[in-house]
């Protein structure tokens, strides 16, 4: 991967949004990389490339999610790197995705 930061996505639907983080980083010269890959849909995929990162040279993750959000602390909790999550914009405008991401247990380094 060779990357300081890792952006994944929950869905294929929150690129539009996070092209302005993607932007940004190549703007700034931060080397990064993105994949899409779903907790619910596809679990062994986010573990594998969660996993992957830190030996990667991947430095922090950035996680965005949807509904329920539980891909930010599904993420953190397969890697000690720092996870963002940033909730994307849903059938709750976006709040459902907020204080599911806000609201991580103790601990959980989202």
């Amino acid at each position: 991967m060779n990357c300081e930061v890792g952006i994944i996505l929950g869905s294929e639907t929150d690129a539009d949004t996070m092209s302005f983080c993607e932007n940004k980083l190549s703007e700034l010269g931060i080397k990064h990389i993105r994949i899409v890959a779903s907790a619910h849909r596809n679990p062994e995929l986010v573990r594998k490339w969660t996993r992957e990162a830190y030996p990667a040279g991947i430095k922090v993750i950035i996680a965005a999610a949807g509904m329920s959000a539980a891909l930010p602390g599904v993420v953190a909790a397969q890697t000690s790197l720092p996870v963002i999550g940033v909730p994307m914009k849903s059938d709750l405008l976006g709040l459902d995705s907020l204080l599911s991401i806000s609201q991580m247990p103790k601990g959980v380094p989202v």
